[in-house]
C-alpha cells in the first residue's frame, strides 16, 4: 500500500460517513466541513491504530528523536532545553501510549463532533508537533556531519544518508514513508488544522452530548488498556514487522543478500575541496573522465546505487555471534530440528569495579627417574606457597525481577522440553562478553549464549525476555513472557513437524 492509495481509501470512507451524517446527524451544516471532519478523523484513527498494536515500536522511534533533539539542543541557542530530552527518554513508552491514545481519541471526537473548540485546538497542536518531527527528519538531510541543525549557513545539498532519523514512524511498521512524503503529508494536513480553528462551529454532531461524552471516556480507557495489552501482557496483536510467525528468515535473508549483491553504482557524489560544490556524476562519465576529478581537488562523498530488486528489511541484519566473536548465524538458520531461542534485547544489571580476594597457589615441579635403566621419569608437584591475591574485577548486580522471569518462567519451560530433544540458546543484546559470561554462570546455564544487535532483537520481539521457536530457519511461533504456553500445549501445537504454522 502507498500513501496515495491509503488516502483514497480514507476519502471513500469519509464520503460514506459524510453521507450518513447528512441523514442522521443531530446537527449538520455543510458537506465540505463534514467531509473534512470525517477525513481527518478517519485518518487519525487509522494512523493511531497501526501504532496502538505496537506501542513499543513508537517508543523506540521517540527514543531516536529524543537523543537527536538533545544533541541538537546542546550545540545551539536552545541548550537550556537539552536536559529535557533525557527525562523524556526515560518515559518514552508512557509518552508513546499517551500520544497514540490522544491521536485516536481526537479522531473519534472529530467523527462524532464532540467538544468542538477543544478538539480543533488539539488537532492543530498535534499537527504542529507531527510537522516538527517529520520536518526535522527531512531537513536534517541538508545538514552535513559535524554541523548543527541550526547552523543554516552551512547546510548543503539534500542527502538521504545524512538524515538523523531515517523514518518518522507516522504509520508504525505498517507503511514506511519517504521522509519528504511524510513532511509534505503533514504540511498538507496543516490546511484542515487551520480551517478547523475558524470553522469548528460548522462541524456535524452525532448523538446527544451525554452519549458523545460517554464515547470519549470509554475510548480513552479502552485504548489505554489496548495499548498495554500489546506490549505489557502480550506481543503485538497484529505484527507488521518482518519477523512474523511463520516467516522463513533463512530464505528471505538469502534473497535479500543476493539482491544487495546485484546493486550497481549509478553515480558518484563528489565535492570540490576548493569551492565546496557538490555534484552527482554518472558512473560511466566518472570512470571515463577520472583525470577530470583529481583527488587533490575532488573528494568522493558517496556512491549512488541502484535500488535492490526486492525491498531490504531488518532480516538482512540478522546476525548472531558466539562469546568468542565467531558468527553462528548459519548454524542457527540451518538447523532442521526445533530450537528455542530466549530473546533478551536488553539485560538489566548494574556493574561496578571492586577489589576481589582470591587464593593463588604456587606449585613446584620435580622429575623422578623410574626403573634401573633410568629410561623414563615421572613428574611430581608440590605446593610451595598459597598466597592471597587482591585484584580488580567487575561485579555484576542483576535486576531481580528480570532474573525471576528467566528462572521462574522461561527456563523451567525450556528444561521441560529437553526430553523432546528440543535444545535452547539465549541471545542478548547490548552487553559485552564478560557480562554474558557472568549471566551464564549466575543462571547456571548449560545452553549456548550468543550476542546480537539490540535493535535487531527489539525488532524480532517486543517482549524482554521472550521465547521463540525456530525450525529450518523459520520462526514457528513467538511468546511473550506473560503468555508462555504449557509444555503439553507447546508439544501438541508446535513440535509436530507436519502441524500448520499458527499465526
Amino acid at each position: 500500500m502507498t500513501i496515495i492509495s491509503l488516502n483514497v481509501y480514507i476519502a471513500i470512507v469519509a464520503l460514506l460517513l459524510t453521507f450518513l451524517a447528512s441523514k442522521k446527524a443531530a446537527v449538520f451544516h455543510t458537506w465540505f466541513d463534514s467531509f473534512l471532519q470525517n477525513f481527518c478523523g478517519a485518518l487519525f484513527i487509522f494512523s493511531g491504530f497501526v501504532k496502538a498494536v505496537d506501542p513499543m515500536g513508537t517508543a523506540f522511534k521517540m527514543e531516536e528523536y529524543f537523543k537527536e533533539f538533545e544533541l541538537t539542543a546542546r550545540g545551539s541557542m536552545f541548550s537550556f532545553m537539552a536536559d529535557l530530552f533525557p527525562f523524556l527518554l526515560r518515559y518514552a513508552v508512557g509518552f508513546s501510549v499517551f500520544m497514540i491514545v490522544l491521536e485516536i481519541v481526537i479522531g473519534i471526537a472529530l467523527l462524532i463532533g464532540t467538544r468542538k473548540k477543544l478538539v480543533s485546538w488539539l488537532f492543530f497542536l498535534i499537527m504542529v508537533f507531527f510537522t516538527i518531527l517529520t520536518g526535522y527528519t527531512y531537513l536534517t538531510g541538508y545538514v552535513p556531519p559535524g554541523v548543527n541543525f541550526f547552523e543554516f549557513s552551512q547546510w548543503g545539498d539534500w542527502d538521504k544518508t545524512l538524515m538523523r532519523v531515517q523514518n518518522c514512524g507516522c504509520f508504525g511498521d505498517f507503511l514506511k514513508l519517504d521522509p519528504r512524503t511524510s513532511f509534505l503529508k503533514d504540511i498538507f494536513l496543516m490546511i484542515p488544522a487551520l480551517i478547523f480553528l475558524f470553522r469548528y462551529k460548522k462541524w456535524h454532531e452525532l448523538f446527544s452530548p451525554m452519549i458523545r461524552g460517554g464515547i470519549s471516556v470509554i475510548s480513552i480507557a479502552g485504548l489505554f488498556l489496548f495499548c498495554l495489552s500489546n506490549y505489557v501482557w502480550n506481543e503485538p496483536m497484529i505484527d507488521f514487522r518482518p519477523f512474523t510467525n511463520g516467516k522463513d528468515v533463512k530464505t528471505t535473508k538469502e534473497q535479500e543478500m543476493e539482491a544487495q549483491g546485484k546493486v550497481s553504482i549509478v553515480a558518484w557524489k563528489l565535492r570540490n575541496k576548493g569551492t565546496g560544490e557538490i555534484k552527482d556524476v554518472p558512473d560511466a562519465d566518472y570512470m571515463a573522465n577520472l583525470a577530470s576529478y583529481p583527488k587533490s581537488d575532488w573528494e568522493v562523498l558517496d556512491q549512488i546505487k541502484s535500488e535492490p530488486a526486492i525491498p531490504i528489511t531488518k532480516i538482512s541484519d540478522f546476525v548472531l555471534y558466539g562469546l568468542d566473536g565467531s558468527e553462528v548465524t548459519d548454524d542457527i538458520l540451518g538447523e532442521p530440528r526445533s530450537r528455542l531461542m530466549i530473546n533478551c534485547p536488553k539485560l538489566y544489571f548494574k556493574s561496578k569495579t571492586a577489589m576481589v580476594t582470591r587464593q593463588d597457589t604456587v606449585f613446584a615441579y620435580d622429575t623422578t627417574w623410574i626403573g634401573d635403566k633410568r629410561d623414563s621419569f615421572a613428574l611430581s608437584q608440590k605446593v610451595v606457597e598459597v598466597k592471597t591475591v587482591e585484584e580488580k574485577k567487575n561485579v555484576y548486580e542483576w535486576d531481580e525481577k528480570y532474573i525471576a522471569i528467566l528462572k521462574d518462567k522461561i527456563l523451567p519451560l525450556v528444561d521441560s522440553l529437553k526430553a523432546d530433544q528440543v535444545e535452547a540458546f539465549l541471545v542478548a543484546g547490548g552487553a559485552g562478553e564478560e557480562a554474558l559470561q557472568e549471566l551464564k554462570a549466575y543462571l547456571n546455564l548449560s545452553m549456548p549464549v550468543y550476542s546480537a544487535d539490540d535493535i535487531l532483537l527489539k525488532t524480532i520481539m517486543r517482549s524482554n525476555p521472550g521465547l521463540l521457536l525456530w525450525r529450518n530457519g523459520k520462526i514457528i511461533h513467538k511468546w511473550h513472557h506473560q503468555r508462555l504456553p504449557e509444555p503439553n500445549e507447546l508439544r501438541r501445537d508446535f513440535l509436530d513437524w507436519n502441524a500448520p504454522l499458527i499465526h
